[in-house]
């Protein structure tokens, strides 16, 4: 899929067709669903240490380390792969290009499915 530029703001250059600087609208878009991807990372940061602190009646140790790991961890991985889906996606358009495929969404809603589910049999059974 190609972004359409406004009329005012060209993304190729006149002279040479060479691509040029993405409109600021988008580029500031892109910054905001990069620290999106942050602070989606902190929250799931702050979840597992919750789950690990602050609830010793939920589950076992064994369980709340489990499932505090897992929430980590997917942080982790979300926060490692924010910043190179940033400069891809900027690349991309400042080439005029197409926008790569997210594999990011699927991994969080995998990620979330599955720490979603063993937090909900840990509620049904304490």
């Amino acid at each position: 899929m190609r972004m359409q530029q406004p009329p005012d703001h060209a993304s190729h250059d006149e002279d040479d067709g060479t691509a040029g600087e993405p409109d600021h609208r988008f580029t500031l878009a892109n910054e905001r669903t990069f620290l999106a991807w942050l602070r989606t990372a902190l929250g799931l940061v702050a979840g597992g240490v919750a789950i690990q602190q602050l609830v010793p009646g939920l589950a076992s140790e064994v369980t709340r380390t489990v499932l505090a790991a897992l929430c980590i961890g997917l942080a982790l991985v979300i926060a490692a792969a924010a910043y190179p889906r940033w400069r891809t996606v900027q690349r991309a358009m400042s080439r005029g290009g197409p926008l790569p495929r997210n594999v990011l969404l699927p991994v969080l809603g995998f990620g979330i499915a599955v720490i979603t589910a063993l937090a909900l049999v840990l509620v049904i059974t304490a």
